[in-house]
């Protein structure tokens, strides 16, 4: 009796399903596991025990052992362990972090030689209805997949710190706990952005998951490796705290006080200062930035991060009954 030979799967696939599990063979031995451990003080005995803090996912960012997540997943840890496709664990240590990116890079302390990176796509490229895939650890249950389109584009999202993160992708590709730091992928297995976030009443996917997008994440990973931190231009100002703004309902953000020897003591920008012991008399109070407003700390930042050291903006400030303007050239922060 013949016996039949066995079937090719992918010769019965649909052109959909065949793109999916090519993309997902090719791209899972990039993602990684990450595993967050601190240390607690147990209350009676005054024992230092090593807990588990949390776990996500990451990828590959370079074949020396590189790995990018995001910044909520590692944020507060003793010990960082790294588990690969293969089962292989690794330990692993902090080179850079962005909380206002939600982004962080992490070093393999003994990486292998096998390591394979994530080819980088442009998210300027994505509109809404492209697929997308998202590979990650939901609930630690490995290497998982799931698949879905871009909903959105241009959300905002907030950052551990409390910053607004924007322009981020919007997905309905199902994102759980675990998938954090995660690659979305479009179909040609290309970096699009990394999976930040759900919103979800109950903690699980909803069908509305959140994305860095990867050209902000090419922005901030370099940074990140070659300084531990994003390096923002500056003026050389310290302003006031949103709070304290919206308590007084100050329109703009006022600047408390302005560095000497830096840009915006050149420019001739004043902070604020004390009159009597009850009351203080206000500086400059920043109310645009070239043509953006500005009206809190995170509009200020967003504006100022637009541009690069050297550059020259507009500051456009408000001086007790005063619309001043003035040329300042931004430097770069130490």
């Amino acid at each position: 009796m013949a016996i039949a030979a066995p079937l090719d799967y992918l010769s019965f696939a649909t052109e959909d399903e065949a793109n999916t599990t090519e993309v997902f063979s090719k791209a899972s031995p990039s993602v990684v596991y990450v595993t967050n451990t601190a240390l607690r003080r147990d209350l009676f005995s005054l024992n230092v025990q090593e807990i588990p803090r949390g776990s996500g996912t990451g990828f590959v960012w370079d074949k020396s052992g590189l790995v990018v997540t995001n910044y909520h997943v590692i944020a507060g840890a003793h010990r960082l362990i790294v588990t690969l496709n293969d089962q292989r664990e690794y330990a692993a240590e902090v080179i850079g972090v962005a909380p206002e990116k939600d982004l962080a890079v992490l070093r393999i302390k003994e990486p292998p030689d096998n390591l394979q990176s994530l080819p980088l796509g442009d998210s300027s490229e994505l509109s809404v209805g492209r697929k997308v895939l998202a590979i990650g650890n939901p609930f630690g249950l490995d290497t998982t997949l799931t698949t879905g389109i871009v909903s959105a584009l241009g959300r905002e999202i907030q950052a551990p710190g409390g910053r607004t993160i924007r322009g981020v992708i919007q997905t309905d590709a199902a994102i759980n706990p675990g998938n954090s730091g995660g690659p979305l992928l479009n179909s040609l297995g290309q970096l699009v952005g990394v999976n930040t976030a759900i919103y979800s009443p109950s903690g699980a996917s909803a069908g509305i998951g959140f994305a860095i997008p990867v050209n902000t994440v090419k922005d901030v990973v370099p940074q990140l490796i070659a300084y531990g931190k994003v390096l923002r231009p500056i003026i050389g100002v310290e302003l006031a705290s949103d709070s304290w703004i919206r308590r007084y309902r100050i329109e703009g953000v006022p600047v408390v006080h302005v560095y000497p020897g830096l840009p915006a003591a050149s420019a001739g920008m004043v902070g604020a200062r004390r009159i009597s012991r009850l009351e203080v008399q206000l500086g400059d109070i920043i109310t645009g930035i070239d043509d953006r407003e500005i009206r809190s700390n995170d509009d200020y930042l967003d504006a100022l991060e637009s541009h690069k050291p050297g550059d020259t903006v507009t500051i456009h400030t408000r001086r007790k009954d005063r619309e001043l303007s003035f040329e300042v050239k931004l430097t770069e922060s130490q």
